[in-house]
């Protein structure tokens, strides 16, 4: 397990609630520390969804594919509203773009919200509590999507980005590797940036570098790690080329960090594709689930070297004055810089439910405004699971779903719009006869009929074997 010794775990969560910390608001990395100079926030205030519809009509003039709308009409699923809005529009506020990638079918590339609620099924929360510029909900197993907002919005995602980070890196180095601690290591680092207090010329476990990463979100343990794997340049390449791996489109790589950078953008939907990869490994979840830990600090006057406690960022999995931690959460990853205003991912279960949660730059600048509005998206899910019916669905990587709802370049136009709905379509029928749980490479499932035959599940491993969160 290396030095850094793990004191609490998601395991530990379902157990007991733990002692609040004292965070302040604010700052401009995702938490305050003795490490990092805070920045005051100019978060710029997020857009107003599309006004709701309530018939075809008004569902074409918001920018449906007739045959989307043609299809839902004839189910009855136009008598729900489509698209929220909220009521104040600000004339400043930035707009999503009218026409978004159509990765995971054509509803999650159409601006304002999307659900599809069967009927009983319980309402979404409004416009003055779901805020964020963009949001999506989504079954973690299945990678059906129960509801979204401006999913594939392209926008800073501020240290959320580390899953990309993590899901690259990761696998590449053992637990127990050991590394020195260059200054070269260290530069490059944004003013500001959120620290772990790695000291050079010390030596830390990878293990350690790692609770840094997820714990503390430390850029400094993300700087050194990137060191390891050739630098931060070749890292940033290894990025791009995992993000187009796993088919996440909307990305854009310009620093492992996630620290603000001109370009530098990424989706609501896309940081679900990472977290739903970043699961498939063992460690990825032990450290996105740990709540707090040891991490090693300076040598002594004995030479040996004291240990400091380090907790979790991610509120719902920590806790904080004013927010007690979800039930059932097991990470992901949080984030907040001036341009990200706060982001967040989030992966709870319930029973055997196990749910993703992104949200992305919440309009309200309250404190720990972007967990609320993930807990909030959390409780609907799970409450809504059964009773809508899919707008999208979280493709898998290129190696598994080469093509299959992902219209590429190759893809677009009517031929792979048709291609894409087809295989949403088929999605939603054939999901109930897959397996639950402990599948390497998923179930095959026949899906579709215009151009692809076969798509493979890619299932999510069971978070924390054999506990389940208290009710």
């Amino acid at each position: 397990m290396g030095s850094g010794s793990i004191r609490r775990s998601a395991g530990a969560l379902f157990r007991g609630v733990l002692s609040a910390s004292r965070a302040k608001p604010g700052t401009f990395t995702d938490v305050p520390t003795t490490f990092c100079a805070p920045t005051a926030s100019t978060d710029p205030t997020a857009p107003n969804a599309s006004a709701t519809t309530g018939n075809a009509g008004r569902a074409a003039r918001h920018g449906f594919p007739l045959r989307t709308v043609a299809a839902l009409a004839s189910s009855g699923l136009l008598a729900t509203p489509l698209l929220a809005g909220t009521a104040h529009a600000d004339p400043k506020a930035p707009k999503p773009p009218a026409k978004m990638s159509q990765i995971g079918g054509d509803r999650l590339g159409t601006p304002g919200v999307q659900v599809a609620l069967r009927p009983g099924a319980p309402k979404l929360p409004g416009p003055d509590t779901l805020t964020a510029r963009s949001w999506i909900v989504s079954d973690a197993e299945s990678g059906k999507v129960l509801a979204a907002k401006n999913a594939h919005w392209q926008l800073a995602p501020a240290s959320t980005l580390k899953m990309l980070f993590a899901d690259t890196v990761l696998p590449k180095f053992p637990k127990d590797q050991k590394h020195t601690v260059k200054p070269a290591d260290l530069a490059g680092m944004g003013a500001g940036s959120s620290l772990v207090g790695i000291r050079e010329n010390l030596s830390y476990t990878v293990h350690d570098l790692w609770l840094g990463v997820f714990l503390r979100s430390g850029n400094d343990a993300v700087h050194t790690l990137s060191a390891m794997n050739g630098g931060t340049k070749a890292t940033v390449t290894q990025m791009q080329r995992h993000a187009k791996e796993l088919n996440a489109r909307d990305t854009h790589v310009v620093t492992p960090d996630g620290y603000d950078a001109p370009g530098q953008v990424s989706s609501a939907y896309d940081l679900s594709l990472f977290a739903r990869s970043g699961l498939q490994n063992a460690d990825f979840r032990e450290y996105c689930s740990t709540a707090s830990a040891q991490f090693p600090g300076d040598k002594g006057k004995d030479g040996k070297r004291a240990t400091f406690g380090i907790q979790n960022t991610n509120r719902l999995l920590s806790g904080d004055y004013d927010i007690k931690p979800y039930p059932g959460i097991a990470g992901v990853k949080n984030g907040s810089t001036t341009n990200a205003g706060s982001t967040f991912t989030g992966v709870a279960q319930r029973g055997d439910r196990k749910l993703l949660v992104t949200v992305m730059n919440p309009e309200k600048k309250e404190h720990n405004e972007a967990y609320r509005e993930a807990a909030k998206l959390l409780d609907w899910g799970f409450a809504a699971a059964d009773k809508v019916e899919p707008v999208g669905r979280l493709v898998g990587p290129r190696s598994e779903d080469d093509g299959t709802g992902a219209v590429s370049a190759k893809g677009k136009g009517k031929n792979g719009d048709r291609s894409a709905q087809a295989a949403l379509d088929g999605a939603g029928a054939k999901s109930g006869a897959w397996t639950a749980l402990g599948l390497t490479t998923g179930a095959l499932a026949l899906l579709g009929v215009v151009a692809f035959a076969v798509h493979r599940r890619w299932p999510l491993p069971e978070l924390v074997r054999g506990r389940r969160p208290r009710k």
